[in-house]
């Protein structure tokens, strides 16, 4: 284990969960002193949270396992902490129990791997998200697109945009990059939403990755011997047994649970607030405009809603607050993204707002390698459904709406509209 090397305390900590049995893969329920961050009120963060980071930007939640569970809800402590890796670790495998005959259940993946291997494994991915190789998938993605709002409007003159246009949309994206075959791509669906719903703890969660890491593993191996045009394919080919299967269905499951899901939420959500917002989808038919209107939505609904766990290397001070090696620290990004420091009116959506340093994306290191990708998306899309439907409205009561409980991945379980 490659925790905490800067200090034998921090050591000791950490692994004293271990030494316990702790395996968050079987709890059966998240603490109620942990839900703060994911809950919300319609499209909004609920107030308490507003009050917590005006009253603190960092907040001990409660401690576990004999550690602090700190809450950080400010924008610069947030973009501190996640561009700090000489002070924190990723690493999360100390607490989710390990298999030898179950490698799937190894986590794994950018999001929980520290440097060097986060950097070997970075650096083997990152050629595939430049901007000149994203480019190429432009027209695809406007096609998938424009197939989408034409199964919109067949479906008319009430249709649900989140099956029909916010999920197809990325799915579609995701398992072309990918280079998943059309058998693959069922059973490749339904693994989204499960791995971020913590209604169950981490039973239901932490046993969702294993089954997308387990579904990720089988393709690898079967493009070892025949390898698609894909990114999978792709690496294969380029790098070969410098990465293996594990790895590199972390990667790919990387790749999915960062352009999948959020994008979908991200699409359904933004949809509605556009809807709610006097001249919202009337605006994005400014072609100058789309780009910092995308941007104030990711501000302002931050799908994501907290960062990836870090871990104290050693003890520390935290905007005032004296964290010991062990605790964990985990961010709010909406919160976050929510902070007076970035402007005035932060709570609220502004159509016209200069875009800001928002943390929709994480910050850092691990940053989301697939946020150009995510953009390509948005900018096509938003301008697509306000153009082909300028009469578009709601055609339910937005109280009558339902939002996902206990997701780190908020979202909206269906969006009724009227076409015309």
């Amino acid at each position: 284990m490659k925790l905490l090397t800067r200090s034998g305390l921090g050591q000791r900590v950490l692994s004293r969960a271990q030494r316990k049995g702790v395996d968050l893969a079987r709890l059966p329920f998240v603490p109620r002193a942990l839900v703060l961050p994911l809950q919300r009120d319609g499209v909004d963060p609920v107030e308490q949270l507003r009050h917590t980071r005006e009253a603190d930007p960092v907040t001990r939640l409660t401690r576990m396992f004999g550690m602090n569970i700190w809450l950080v809800t400010g924008h610069q402590a947030t973009r501190a902490v996640l561009a700090d890796t000489s002070r924190y670790s990723n690493d999360i495998r100390h607490l989710v129990g390990r298999n030898a005959s179950e490698p799937e259940r190894d986590i794994g993946g950018l999001g929980f791997t520290d440097p060097p291997d986060h950097t070997r494994l970075r650096r083997i991915l990152t050629p595939e998200f430049t901007m000149r190789r994203l480019e190429r998938l432009k027209p695809r993605i406007q096609r998938i697109v424009d197939d989408q709002l034409d199964a919109v409007e067949a479906a008319g003159p009430v249709a649900d945009l989140v099956p029909l246009f916010a999920f197809p949309i990325p799915f579609l994206v995701i398992s072309e990059l990918l280079g998943l075959p059309d058998d693959d791509r069922q059973r490749f669906q339904r693994l989204g939403h499960a791995r971020f719903d913590v209604s169950r703890g981490g039973i239901g969660s932490l046993g969702a990755v294993s089954e997308s890491r387990s579904f990720f593993i089988d393709v690898v191996r079967r493009q070892r011997a025949h390898p698609t045009d894909g990114l999978i394919g792709q690496i294969i080919e380029q790098h070969g047994d410098d990465i293996d299967d594990i790895e590199l269905a972390g990667l790919a499951d990387g790749v999915f649970t960062g352009g999948y899901e959020t994008s979908a939420s991200m699409l359904a959500l933004g949809a509605l607030v556009l809807l709610q917002d006097e001249g919202g989808l009337a605006a994005l038919r400014d072609d100058d405009a789309v780009g910092p209107i995308v941007e104030e939505l990711l501000r302002h609904l931050a799908v994501v809603q907290i960062s990836f766990p870090r871990f104290a290397r050693e003890d520390l001070v935290l905007f005032g607050h004296r964290v010991s090696a062990g605790d964990v620290v985990v961010c709010s990004l909406s919160g976050a993204n929510r902070d007076a420091a970035l402007g005035l009116g932060m709570e609220g959506f502004d159509v016209g707002r200069p875009p800001t340093a928002h943390v929709a994306f994480g910050h850092g290191l691990h940053r989301c390698i697939g946020a150009e990708l995510a953009r390509m998306e948005l900018r096509a899309a938003f301008p697509a459904l306000a153009r082909r439907f300028p009469g578009l409205q709601l055609a339910v009561d937005p109280a009558n709406l339902r939002f996902r409980e206990l997701s780190i991945v908020y979202g909206v379980e269906s969006l009724p509209v009227r076409l015309r």
